[in-house]
């Protein structure tokens, strides 16, 4: 008893050295960061303003999450570590497993009509344009670099630049010559898929760290394309007036032929809401339904052969230029989707949405979701977007930090804590688990000390 008493004190004075040394630390990063703060007064002078109420909040919450690791959760992770390994997943997962797709999908399908009968019509269009169809979104984007990333192997850090390139198609297309937005959605995804095989050409002997570059390198190309060809692209000042999709030709207005005055409604910008969000659920699902499909047939076996390793691929027989070129194409061509409909949604773009931080959200999704994942793309989304449209509700904290204090701003912040939490708790991603696309008679259990993370299936591909 007194030796468990020992080593409990031991422990506990452990943690609090751990989490006075955490909180120096996050005191030296922050205080530039967060603690001083610099504006501009009447005169247009510089003036330097502190925050120590925030300063010291960001240090008590790395200082009391590093003791709360050290005391309870590391203990913890040794005791799960030593457990013997299961032969079976427990039942209840298997009936979740089972019953969690169908019930996803009936959520995601019946979301719109739950909150307009919920919150009425103003009330609701908060919730589904900046929640459903913004995580939507970059769902779809996530499946399509998934394929790129995820299936064949390949780091891309350009991937905006095919998000621009749909966009740009869409708007450029539409104003000059008229088309509708059903006749240019696949007219944007092939443009962007030919601007994808055009990429790939160039990097097919480059791996890692130098098709990063070469890729990152591409989609700032692509930014500086748009900012500088004012005669195409108009420049900074963007693409104003994009025609809007409709519904068999009736538009979304208040006019006698809208929609609201067709169906004898009272008139709503709620409907044509709801409109683009069963839209983009569709061509989100399609892209789930092709990329799973591509997966099991040989050309998705052979993105992941290339994945696993480039040189044995080869040693197969299998053509590594015509494999890395369909992966690029297809994932553009799914990013040029999402930017034809992302041009019809807002009626106006320019260069300042295809950034490089839109390429780093959409594969910091793909790494937190798991590279290879449907599902865990779904999860790392809605955290990660929905999670930043959250911390637009929080106006109760200006309370307590200032009129002035914006927790959008620490959007990054968060993101980089959520990549060194998944990094250090699960390095696969939070669905980490690759189930085989084929496998010999059937799925086999493979022994705990054969792979890095407790359980997997084999087979072949």
């Amino acid at each position: 008893m007194a030796a468990g008493a020992q080593s409990e004190r031991v422990d506990t004075a452990g943690a609090l050295r751990d989490a006075a040394f955490i909180g120096l630390i996050a005191f030296a990063l922050f205080l530039p960061l967060i603690g001083f703060l610099t504006g501009v007064n009447g005169s247009n002078e510089l003036i330097l303003t502190t925050r120590w109420p925030l300063l010291f909040a960001f240090v008590a919450i790395a200082a009391a999450g590093r003791f709360v690791y050290v005391f309870a959760l590391m203990p913890w992770l040794a005791r799960r570590a030593q457990r013997p390994v299961q032969a079976e997943a427990p039942a209840w997962r298997g009936y979740v497993a089972h019953w969690f797709i169908p019930f996803a999908l009936a959520f995601v399908i019946a979301y719109p009509l739950v909150i307009f009968f919920t919150l009425g019509s103003n009330g609701g269009q908060k919730w589904i344009d900046n929640f459903g169809i913004q995580i939507l979104i970059y769902v779809m984007l996530g499946w399509g670099l998934n394929i790129v990333v995820g299936l064949a192997g390949l780091l891309d850090l350009g991937y905006v630049a095919f998000y621009a390139v749909g966009a740009y198609s869409y708007a450029l297309l539409a104003k000059t010559f008229g088309l509708g937005f059903w006749v240019l959605l696949p007219l944007a995804g092939i443009l962007s898929s030919f601007w994808g095989v055009l990429l790939g050409f160039p990097v097919l002997r480059l791996r890692g760290d130098y098709l990063a570059i070469v890729t990152l390198a591409f989609g700032e190309i692509i930014r500086l394309v748009l900012i500088n060809w004012v005669a195409l692209t108009n420049g900074y000042a963007g693409i104003i007036g994009v025609p809007r999709p409709t519904f068999f030709g009736i538009p979304f207005t208040a006019a006698d032929n809208g929609f609201a005055a067709v169906f004898g409604l009272q008139f709503s910008p709620l409907y044509r809401i709801i409109f683009l969000y069963y839209v983009i659920l569709a061509l989100a699902l399609l892209t789930c339904f092709v990329s799973v499909r591509l997966r099991r047939l040989p050309i998705g076996r052979a993105w992941e052969a290339l994945r696993e390793d480039e040189i044995a691929c080869r040693s197969l027989g299998i053509n590594t230029t015509n494999t890395k070129l369909t992966a690029f194409a297809m994932g553009a061509m799914f990013a040029g989707f999402a930017g034809s409909f992302f041009a019809a949604r807002e009626a106006f773009i320019s260069p300042e949405s295809f950034t490089f931080i839109e390429s780093a959200t959409i594969l910091a999704i793909v790494v937190l979701g798991g590279m290879g994942s449907q599902i865990g793309v779904v999860i790392a989304a809605i955290v990660m977007i929905g999670g930043s449209e959250l911390l637009r509700q929080l106006d109760f904290l200006k309370d307590i930090f200032g009129p002035t204090f914006d927790p959008t701003q620490y959007r990054m912040l968060l993101f980089g804590l959520a990549m060194v939490l998944i990094m250090v708790w699960r390095p696969r991603g939070l669905i980490a688990t690759r189930a085989p696309s084929v496998f010999l008679k059937e799925r086999k259990s493979i022994a705990a000390d054969l792979v890095k993370e407790g359980h997997a299936t084999e087979g072949l591909g």
